[in-house]
């Protein structure tokens, strides 16, 4: 994540929109923080479940998050429509470095931008392990 360099919708592979929920609002009247990051897993996770790369309920290799970070930029408030922006910026053996993009709908600036880091790990032993091929073949385009 460059500092000095803006970020912009091009700059992502995919878009999910996820509509903002009233409950998402915080007492100042903008979505929590804590949410953002709920926005996050949602783009992750629903582009993995939505291109077969994930069978949460099934598969013997599973990605458990690391790190991740958020910097805010923009208030997002109910009503709002988020179109988040999903890359990869390093995908290693085991590990692979989402960069997540939140937009409000149409706006060309986004309203947060971060990371969201997995890694592969056998889902009984929770050791980590070469994420699978079939994985690794559907994340290359998102690969920037």
């Amino acid at each position: 994540m460059a500092d000095s360099e803006p970020i912009r919708r091009t700059d992502f592979r995919v878009f999910r929109k996820i509509p903002t929920r009233w409950l998402d609002n915080d007492v100042y009247g903008h979505v929590n923080n804590v949410v953002y990051y709920s926005y996050f897993d949602t783009a992750v996770t629903g582009h993995l479940v939505d291109t077969g790369a994930l069978d949460y309920r099934n598969a013997p290799v599973i990605g458990i998050v690391v790190e991740t970070k958020c910097s805010f930029l923009k208030e997002l408030a109910f009503p709002d429509v988020v179109e988040a922006g999903l890359r990869i910026a390093k995908l290693g053996n085991s590990s692979v470095r989402y960069e997540i993009g939140l937009f409000r709908e149409g706006d060309p600036e986004p309203a947060a931008f971060g990371y969201f880091i997995h890694v592969y790990v056998d889902r009984e032993n929770r050791r980590p392990v070469r994420i699978p091929d079939r994985v690794r073949a559907i994340m290359a385009p998102l690969v920037v």
